[in-house]
C-alpha cells in the first residue's frame, strides 16, 4: 500500500513526473543504440564468438555496456572512457597544483575540469576504439571471421563511429543529470547491468531444470544472495555520527544555538566510485594487449589479467582498498569540517576546536574506512570465488555479488533518495518508512 501510494504521489507532482519520464526516454535511446551494429561487422558471428568470453574481462566489459560489446554495437565502449578520464583528472588533482587550483575555484573551475574530462574521454575513446577495431579484424581473437572486409577503411570508420557514440552517451548522461532524476552516468551503467539480469536468471533456472544443479542447493544460493544484498545495503547506508555541540548566542531578544547536531560519516563514504575506478583501470591492460593478438608472451600476460584468475582478484581487491581511501580523502576533508565548525561556534564535546578536532575526525574517518574498504573489496571479488568453488553460471555470479550488485544498489538508493527529496519538499510521504518521521524532525 505504501509503495502504490508513493507512486501515486509521484504522479501528482508534474515536475517530478516529467523528470522521471525524461530519464526513462533517454535510457531507452541508449538501449536502442546498443542494438545497432557497427557497419562492416557480421553481428551473428560476433554474438556466437563472444559466448566463449562470458567469463573473462571482455565478458565483464560486455556486462557494463548491457551486451553492446557482444553485439558489436556502436555503443560498445559505453561510458567507460568517460569514467577512465574522470579517474585521470582526479588523480591529477592530487598531484598537480594547476588542477588543485581549478578544484578550488568553484563553478568556473568545475566547468574547466569537466571540459578537460571531455577532451580526455575523446582521447581514451579513440584508443579503445582502435583496440576494438583491431580485435574485430583479427580472426584469432574470436576464432572466426567477424569482419568480412577488414582494412584501413573499416578501421577508420569503426574508430570514428565508436568515438562519436561514446561522446553521444556522455551527452545523454549529462542531460539526465541536469534535466532528469539521478546521476546520469551512473544510471547508464546501472541500466546496462540490469539489461543482462533476465537472461542470466533464465540461464541459472535452466541449469536447475536440466539437472546439472540440485534445486535445494539453488534455494540456498538464492537465500545467500538475498543476505548479500542486505549486507550491501547496510554497507551503503551505515553511518558513524559525531555529536557537535553549539554554544548559545544571544542576539537581541533571540537565543541561537545551544542544540546538539551530528556529523554523519558514512562507513563507505566513497560509495561505488572505488569499484568503478578500479574496474576502469583493470580494463586498460586488456585494451593494450588487444594490439598484440599474435604474441604468445602478451597472451600469457592477458591470462594473468583474466577476470576469473586469482591474480586479477587480488589486484582488483587491493585497488579497491586504495581507491576507497583516495576518493574518501577527496570527498570528505576533515580540515574544512573543523574550520566550518569553529566559524559557526560548534565543538565536539571533550575535543578542543581547531587542529585537535581535525585530528579527531580524521582518526575516526580512517578507522571506519578500513573495514568498509575491505568489505567492499570482498564483495567485489566474490564472483571469482563463486565461479571457482560453487556451481554458479558466470553471468549470474556477477549479480550475486561483485561490481554489478554494488553499482545497482548504490545507484538505486541514490536515485530513490532524490525522488524522496522531491516528495518530501511537497509534503508527500516517500518510499522510506522513516520519511514522515524525518520530515517532522
Amino acid at each position: 500500500m505504501k509503495l502504490t501510494e508513493s507512486i501515486r504521489n509521484i504522479n501528482k507532482i508534474p515536475e517530478l513526473r516529467q523528470r522521471i519520464l525524461y530519464t526513462l526516454l533517454l535510457l531507452f535511446v541508449y538501449r536502442l543504440g546498443s542494438h545497432i551494429t557497427i557497419p562492416g561487422v557480421d553481428a551473428s558471428a560476433v554474438a556466437s564468438a563472444t559466448t566463449s568470453h562470458s567469463n573473462d574481462l571482455f565478458g565483464l566489459f560486455d556486462l557494463f555496456v548491457g551486451g553492446a560489446f557482444a553485439r558489436a554495437s556502436i555503443f560498445s565502449l559505453g561510458i567507460m572512457p568517460y569514467i577512465s578520464a574522470s579517474i585521470i583528472i582526479q588523480l591529477l588533482g592530487a598531484v598537480t597544483p594547476y588542477v588543485q587550483k581549478l578544484q578550488k575555484e568553484g563553478e568556473e573551475g568545475r566547468q574547466k575540469i569537466n571540459q578537460y574530462t571531455r577532451y580526455g574521454t575523446i582521447l581514451i575513446a579513440l584508443l579503445q576504439a582502435w583496440g576494438v577495431s583491431v580485435n574485430l579484424s583479427s580472426p584469432s581473437s574470436f576464432g572466426k571471421v567477424v569482419v568480412p572486409d577488414p582494412g584501413f577503411f573499416f578501421t577508420i570508420t569503426a574508430v570514428i563511429i565508436l568515438t562519436a557514440s561514446t561522446v553521444f552517451v556522455m551527452w545523454l548522461g549529462e542531460l539526465i543529470t541536469e534535466r532528469g532524476i539521478g546521476n546520469g552516468i551512473s544510471l547508464i551503467i546501472m541500466i546496462g547491468i540490469l539489461a543482462r539480469f533476465p537472461a542470466s536468471l533464465v540461464a541459472e533456472a535452466q541449469s536447475v531444470s536440466f539437472g546439472s544443479k540440485n534445486w535445494i542447493v539453488e534455494i540456498v544460493i538464492m537465500a545467500l544472495m538475498v543476505a548479500i544484498v542486505a549486507i550491501v545495503v547496510i554497507l551503503t547506508v551505515a553511518t558513524r555520527r559525531i555529536p557537535v555541540q553549539h554554544a548559545k548566542r544571544v542576539v537581541g531578544r533571540k537565543v541561537y544555538g545551544g542544540g546538539t547536531q551530528y556529523i554523519p560519516i558514512k562507513i563507505n563514504t566513497a560509495g561505488v566510485m572505488p569499484i568503478i575506478f578500479a574496474q576502469s583501470i583493470m580494463f586498460l591492460p586488456s585494451t593494450f594487449l588487444s594490439f598484440f593478438p599474435e604474441s604468445e608472451a602478451m597472451q600469457k600476460v592477458a591470462a594473468a589479467f583474466a577476470y576469473d584468475s586469482w591474480f586479477y582478484a587480488v589486484v582488483f581487491g587491493l585497488m579497491i582498498v586504495f581507491f576507497t581511501y583516495f576518493y574518501t580523502a577527496i570527498a570528505f576533508n576533515p580540515k574544512e569540517v573543523a574550520d566550518t565548525m569553529r566559524r559557526q561556534g560548534g565543538f565536539i564535546p571533550g575535543v578542543r576546536p581547531g587542529k585537535n578536532t581535525e585530528e579527531f575526525i580524521d582518526n575516526i574517518l580512517t578507522r571506519i574506512t578500513l573495514p568498509g574498504a575491505i568489505a567492499l573489496a570482498v564483495i567485489a571479488i566474490l564472483p571469482t570465488f563463486l565461479t571457482k568453488f560453487v556451481n554458479v553460471t558466470p553471468g549470474f555470479a556477477n549479480f550475486f555479488g561483485g561490481t554489478s550488485l554494488l553499482i545497482v544498489v548504490s545507484v538505486g538508493l541514490d536515485t530513490l533518495q532524490q525522488v524522496e527529496s522531491h516528495l518530501m519538499m511537497r509534503h508527500y510521504d516517500g518510499f522510506m518508512k522513516t520519511a514522515k518521521a524525518r520530515g517532522r524532525r
